[in-house]
């Protein structure tokens, strides 16, 4: 007998899910050098600057 013309179903296979690398620590390395610009800043203001700024 001849097959060709009967569909077979078949259960799809599950696709391996895609998830993206942590970001939380890549956020919270954002988030900290934001920090240390403005720490930064305050303390050239406070220490360094001409005082008629």
């Amino acid at each position: 007998m001849d097959d060709n013309n009967v569909l077979k179903f078949e259960r799809r296979k599950p696709k391996p899910e895609n998830k993206p690398a942590s970001p939380g620590p890549k956020k919270g390395l954002i988030w900290l050098a934001v920090v240390v610009v403005i720490v930064l800043v305050w303390a050239y203001y406070q220490f360094l600057a001409p005082q008629n700024l």
